[in-house]
């Protein structure tokens, strides 16, 4: 049976816009980027209805790591197919228990323990829980212009923009800058169940801490009785060119989350992940959390495969390698564009294009699809474009991406007279 061009772009539209999101349509629409979501493959994606192709250097903060439709991915979720369905979250799980033994393996220090999910911003929740519940304290840390999902502890330690709109927020949340020792050290104090960043918060423009940032939270986290949860949905699984992005500051959690990724853009799954003492809690309150779709057992194998790939020596030296052309590249750009590019904040294929001012990033966004390429603004910092191929392409498309780019800078540098 087919599924995608079964109309026309406009009824594909009026479609999702009567019954999805008007807003969405219309914004679409309005910045002439009406790119509906179509044949996908690797690196590629192509519109439903007028077949233009772009290359995926958003892949949804990392969901297409591998590329769309993997073979090794599609080939697992097969063969779970032919045995296994959801399961069931309140019982023993073999194949949960498999994962979670693989993830204990490949994870940091002594975290051998994960309770799964479906999605980022329930994963999170948990973590947080999970510090409230074992502390017994109330109050947690996040960075200002920080993102950690749309659900309800996730939104309110984020930033203040997707929290206000709702109303009232749930007490005990605060925020310092990202990156600012002296400032979490006033914050911190003897009420404070956990500090959560993200390793590299990707909405807020990609900036790359200090290298001693981590390991000084940390000691700040040990010296008043709190954990460290750090937030790996987007820097996790090789992006960084390390397995996980927390590994380049030689600092080990207590909770590390994952998500977006760990799917292989095939089965939603996500993962909190945590030190063995804290799970004291939930053995005292085994069912106190239940994910009914949660590492559903039918995509239990789907994300072995992608802990498999993902964790290859081979493929993380791929990783290296191709970071070390975009900076090269990116050095070449910047003094080609230098009235208009900052330069590349970067941490492996975890990349931000920086610019002078705020109007870059969506004009730049706009000029990146008239180039071929899905490249979006960071919205917590409208300076940078967030550049995140997946971590499959050739050296041969990494130099095609840096010549679409290029043009994408002209063009943005043109249309804003700079």
């Amino acid at each position: 049976m087919k599924h995608i061009g079964l109309d026309s772009k406009d009824e594909m539209i009026r479609r999702f816009s009567q019954h999805v999101s008007s807003g969405k349509a219309d914004t679409f629409k309005g910045f002439g980027m009406d790119f509906v979501f179509g044949r996908r493959e690797g690196a590629y994606i192509w519109d439903a209805a007028d077949d233009k192709e772009l290359i995926n250097c958003h892949c949804n903060g990392g969901v297409f790591n591998l590329g769309h439709r993997n073979p090794k991915v599609i080939a697992a979720l097969a063969e779970s197919l032919k045995e296994l369905d959801i399961g069931n979250h309140h019982l023993i799980s073999e194949q949960r228990g498999i994962l979670a033994e693989r993830l204990a393996e490949l994870t940091p220090g002594d975290i051998t323990y994960t309770v799964f999910g479906a999605g980022g911003g329930e994963a999170i929740d948990l973590a947080i829980k999970l510090a409230r519940g074992y502390t017994e304290k109330p109050k947690i840390i996040s960075s200002v212009g920080g993102y950690h999902g749309h659900t309800g502890l996730a939104l309110a330690a984020g930033d203040e923009q997707y929290r206000e709109p709702f109303g009232q927020q749930p007490p005990g949340f605060v925020q310092v800058p990202f990156g600012d020792i002296a400032a979490l050290e006033q914050a911190i104090d003897d009420e404070t169940a956990a500090v959560i960043f993200e390793t590299i918060p990707a909405t807020f423009g990609i900036p790359i801490p200090p290298i001693d940032f981590y390991p000084e939270v940390k000691r700040l986290c040990t010296e008043n009785g709190a954990l460290l949860i750090i937030d790996e949905v987007q820097t996790g699984l090789g992006r960084t060119g390390k397995l996980w992005g927390i590994e380049h500051f030689d600092t080990v959690p207590d909770i590390m989350v994952i998500g977006k990724g760990l799917s292989g853009g095939i089965y939603p799954m996500s993962a909190t992940c945590f030190r063995k003492e804290l799970e004291s809690f939930f053995h005292e309150h085994p069912f106190i959390h239940v994910s009914t779709f949660g590492g559903a057992e039918i995509g239990c194998p789907v994300a072995m495969a992608v802990l498999e790939e993902s964790s290859r020596p081979e493929f993380l030296e791929h990783v290296r390698e191709l970071a070390d052309i975009f900076a090269a590249g990116f050095e070449d750009l910047k003094a080609k564009h230098p009235s208009i590019l900052v330069g590349l904040r970067q941490l492996g294929l975890m990349m931000g294009i920086e610019m002078v001012n705020e109007q870059c990033g969506p004009i730049m966004t706009k000029a990146c699809y008239d180039h071929g390429i899905l490249s979006i603004y960071a919205n917590n910092d409208r300076r940078v474009s967030q550049l995140l191929p997946p971590l499959i392409i050739d050296k041969e498309l990494a130099y095609e991406i840096l010549e679409r780019i290029d043009g994408a800078l002209k063009d943005t540098k043109d249309f804003l007279g700079l």
